[in-house]
Order: C-alpha cells, then sequence, then structure tokens
C-alpha cells in the first residue's frame, strides 16, 4: 500500500490540495475505522515502552482499574468502586464475570500479579506505581493496595497500569515484560490478552496493526465498530495523500504545512486543541566525556552556561511560524498548561539571544564553540526531524557544531534508554495531568519505583530529590502547589532541560467519522462514530 501510494504522491497530492478531492463516500454499513499517523506501535507488551501512542492503543485491548471519561475525571473500568481504608490502604472491589480474551475469568490473581509485573525493573511503567509498597488479594473479587504514604495521586497513576492474565503470561513465558532496551522479544510483543474492547488480530510491524471486536466484553461502545486498521506511514505526503484518496479514515498528525488546505476540502473536518505534551532538548550532565566530541577530558554540558547558551541561540518564534505553521505555544516549562501545578512565573523562556550565548560559551572556556552529537526521531512528534534541523542550524550561528542523527522511534527510545546520546529529542505528556509524573521521571535522580526512568541526562540534585520526595506524599493541595513551583523554577534555574514548545494538534478525518479530542492525543475507540 505504501509504495503505490508514493508512485502516486506527485499526482495525486497536488490535484487533491489543490481542488479538494471528492472522497468517496462511506456505506451505512461500515464498521471498520482505518487510521493512520507517523509513528509504529513499537510493542503489544502492556509493560514494556511508556510511550502516549502506543498506551492509547493498548487501552483499547488492556484494561485498568479506573480511567477516563471524556472530562478526565476518574471513572470505574475493571473496579466498580474503591474506597480508603486507611490514609495507605485503597480497596477496589473487581467488576464480576469480566472475561479474557481467551475466555478466562478476571480475579484478583490477575490484579496482583500485573502491578507487580509493572514494577518490574525491565518495565518502563514503574512510575505509576510509585508509592505503592504491595498489592494484597482480599478474595477473588477484592484487592487492597498498600501504599508507603499517602498518595494523591493514586488514581490517575491507575489509569495507566492495564491488567493481563497471570496464568497467559507463566503459560507462555512472559511473567517479565519486554525490556525496552534489548531487540529480545517475549510471548506478550507480539501477542495480547485483555479484557477491552478490541483483540489484537494482526500485527506488521511498520506496516499496520488490524484489531477486531471483542463480542464479549462487559461494556458498550458508541457505535458498533467491528475492526480498527492502523496504518504507521512515516511521509507527510503519504499520509495526507491517504487521507485525501479516502485510504485512511483519520489522521492523528496532519502535517501543519497541509492542515490549512484540508480545512478547505468539504469532505473532511479537523478537529483541534492543545495537547498536554511539551517538546524540550535533553543533554547529557552525567559523563565525564561526550562521545565524538572534540572536547576531551571534560563534558561541556555539566557547565549551566553552555546549557543556557543552547538555549538563548534558539529562535522558537521562528520554529513557531516557519517549521509549525503557528501550531504549537512556545513554553519556558517543561509542563503543559492542562498539568496540575503550572503557572506563569515558570513558564517564562529565556530571551532568544545569539550573542548572548557566544558570551556564556566564552565564559565557560568555548570561545570557538565545540562539536557535540544530537539525536532526533523522525516519526514520533509534529515535524521532529525538521525542528532538530533548525536548532542545528541555529546553533551553529553560536559556534555550537552538532551531528544530526535521526531515527524512527522503534530504535530511538531504546538508544536513549541505553543512555547512548548526548543531546536529544523528547516529547512529554503527562497522563496523571500533575507535574508530580514529569519532575519525577525527568529530573530526580534514578532510583526505584520510576524515579528518573526517563531522566537521561541522568540529571541529579539532592535539593530536587528532597522536594520530589515531599511532593509526592504531601496531600494538602496549598502546601503540594509550593513545592512543585519551587520544584518547577529550580529545573529552570539549572537549564535541566530546554523546553521547545507545547504541541498543539488537530486530527484530520472526513466527515462521518465522529470523535472526541482529547489533551493527550489519544483515540478512544469508546466514542467513535462511523456514519
Amino acid at each position: 500500500m505504501h509504495s503505490t501510494l508514493q508512485r502516486l504522491i506527485p499526482g495525486l497530492l497536488s490535484m487533491a490540495l489543490a481542488s479538494g478531492l471528492a472522497l468517496p463516500a462511506a456505506s451505512a454499513s461500515a464498521k471498520t475505522l482505518k487510521w493512520a499517523s507517523a509513528g509504529e506501535i513499537p510493542t503489544w507488551d502492556p509493560h514494556s515502552q511508556n510511550l502516549s501512542l502506543t498506551n492509547g492503543v493498548h487501552a483499547w485491548v488492556y484494561e485498568s482499574l479506573v480511567y477516563y471519561n471524556k472530562k478526565f475525571e476518574i471513572e470505574p473500568m475493571l473496579a466498580t468502586k474503591w474506597e480508603l481504608k486507611t490514609p495507605t490502604q485503597m480497596r477496589f472491589y473487581l467488576r464480576k464475570g469480566v472475561r479474557f480474551h481467551d475466555g478466562s475469568t478476571l480475579t484478583a490473581d490477575d490484579v496482583v500479579f500485573s502491578i507487580a509485573r509493572a514494577r518490574d525493573k525491565q518495565s518502563n511503567f514503574g512510575i505509576y506505581a510509585q508509592g505503592i509498597d504491595k498489592v494484597v488479594k482480599v478474595d477473588d473479587l477484592t484487592v487492597d493496595i498498600l501504599l508507603e504514604a499517602p498518595n494523591p495521586v493514586l488514581l490517575r497513576q491507575l489509569t495507566e497500569l492495564r491488567i493481563l492474565n497471570k496464568a497467559w503470561a507463566e503459560k507462555n513465558n512472559s511473567v517479565r515484560p519486554k525490556d525496552a532496551r534489548s531487540k529480545d522479544e517475549t510471548f506478550a510483543h507480539r501477542n495480547t490478552n485483555g479484557t477491552g474492547p478490541m483483540m489484537l488480530k494482526e500485527w506488521q510491524t511498520d506496516v499496520k496493526s488490524v484489531l477486531v471486536r471483542n463480542p464479549n466484553w462487559w461494556g458498550k461502545l458508541e457505535d458498533d465498530i467491528t475492526e480498527v486498521i492502523y496504518l504507521p506511514i512515516k511521509s507527510d505526503a503519504t499520509r495526507t495523500a491517504a487521507l485525501l484518496s479516502g485510504e485512511v479514515d483519520m489522521l492523528l498528525d496532519p502535517p501543519p504545512q497541509d492542515t490549512p488546505r484540508l480545512r478547505q476540502n468539504d469532505r473532511l473536518k479537523v478537529l483541534e486543541g492543545a495537547e498536554n505534551r511539551t517538546i524540550f532538548l535533553g543533554m547529557d550532565q552525567f559523563s565525564n566525556e561526550l562521545p565524538g566530541s572534540d572536547v576531551k577530558g571534560r563534558n561541556p554540558l555539566k557547565d549551566v552556561r553552555v546549557r543556557k547558551a543552547l538555549y538563548q541561540a534558539i529562535d522558537i518564534e521562528a520554529i513557531r511560524r516557519s517549521i509549525m505553521r503557528g501550531q504549537s505555544q512556545p513554553t519556558g516549562s517543561i509542563i503543559a498548561t492542562q498539568v496540575l501545578g503550572w503557572n506563569k512565573d515558570n513558564d517564562k523562556r529565556l530571551p532568544f539571544d545569539v550573542n548572548a550565548a557566544k558570551a556564556l560559551l566564552a565564559q565557560a572556556g568555548y570561545p570557538n564553540g565545540f562539536e557535540v552529537t544530537m539525536d532526533c526521531p523522525n516519526n514520533r512528534y509534529i515535524n521532529d526531524e525538521e525542528i532538530c534541523q533548525a536548532v542545528v542550524a541555529m546553533w551553529s550561528k553560536a559556534g555550537v557544531r552538532a551531528r544530526l542523527k535521526t531515527q524512527p522511534l522503534a530504535t530511538y527510545f531504546p538508544q536513549l534508554l541505553r543512555h547512548e546520546t548526548s543531546i536529544y529529542m523528547l516529547g512529554w505528556g503527562v497522563p496523571t495531568f500533575d507535574a508530580l509524573y514529569s519532575l519525577q521521571s525527568l529530573v530526580r535522580s534514578k532510583g526505584a519505583g520510576g524515579d528518573g526512568n526517563y531522566n537521561i541526562g541522568r540529571y541529579s540534585n539532592p535539593q530536587m530529590d528532597a522536594l520530589i520526595e515531599r511532593i509526592k506524599k504531601e496531600t494538602d493541595e496549598k502546601n503540594r502547589l509550593e513545592l512543585i513551583h519551587k520544584a518547577l523554577l529550580l529545573h529552570n534555574q539549572e537549564v535541566a532541560h530546554i523546553p521547545l514548545h507545547n504541541q498543539v494538534i488537530p486530527w484530520a478525518m472526513k466527515k462521518n467519522i465522529t470523535m472526541t479530542h482529547r489533551a493527550d492525543n489519544r483515540v478512544d475507540i469508546r466514542w467513535v462514530k462511523i456514519q
């Protein structure tokens, strides 16, 4: 399919965008949803790689105890109710009669097993289990989650801890999750057994994922969707052509340069909103020497003056205007405005000033700049590769000579998790809508329970660690917000990362498709309608 579309692009795309290509009308009985974005789903193991696109699709197959409704309020899922027995003991009552896709019945044993699996060292989901001491079976349909200390965001964390069948995992040698840093595969990497409304039928890596309706699901979809086909299409032009030709029904990430013209096509519609995802650059602040750099015996990125110089050499308005076509919100914070803890004071950017950047580099001992490598994904975020190319060009004006390497997310993220990068791009959404998730993942020193699980640059500061530990346990809302603001201010003062912008996410689709646009950029199959 992709090669055929590629051959058609020169004529098809120009004609379609110019004149508004008529799309084939959907059959009234059509119950297949075909959608696409640039990124691939790198694994079907629900406790392996913590990536937003992957998690969103996994949620169709594997369910959690609780989840979000359309207003991002917590609602029952596999648990029908819960109660706080003590400040450190939460009891959950499981839904009766829920069956996994292989026909086995959900029990407390599956919940205890799954949360323990998510806490495994090979999992990237420990961040969602932070603060949990242990999970205890009370009876077949009741579990207690015992906490190390009161946890004000436990329920929001649990939205991402999906439940799989213990017996199935044991039978298929998948007790531990697939290690995202390794190429080794487990059975759960390519096979699924959840309780959700969709079942994985086929997965061709980098080609398509096919899911079919679970006829025994306990819940109800808004429409009788019988099949979903997801297509990872890296090329912007190919994705746009696929929508315009009717090959796909919906694009999760229409290219910014095409979005205005897609709006004008009377057979399409575009839904738009700000995402709770911040795009930023991270830097190795741990290694004593950067591989591939012409600076020997020391690491320039350990010097805050160098990090400030890199920050101030970036013309973020030029990126917003020329690359993002206005579809971004420049930011000075590592959390978006929808996230609890955001405030204006911590959202102020350092000013773009090439001369100031040069002066800072000279003060740090690099009057002629230096060489460094930079890594960037080319199919994960909106215009990710183009942004990195622009940043490299901007840095060159300040004297920093960055050699850019771009690669697809399937190889990019394992490299990051192995800490094989000097400077890198990352986009961080916040599933809990609480700043702790970002602070604990990105700037807490590496440790147990999800601490520093995406602290790729290995930034470490005892003052920051102490603030985050207090944020984890503080239940007084006013005191907790003050602690979050202090941590965000410290992050900015030390330039632990270089924030770029919050993504604005348009979704483009045929007019017969109805979806609920979400700030976490996830398509929720429960609310999709095909007219």
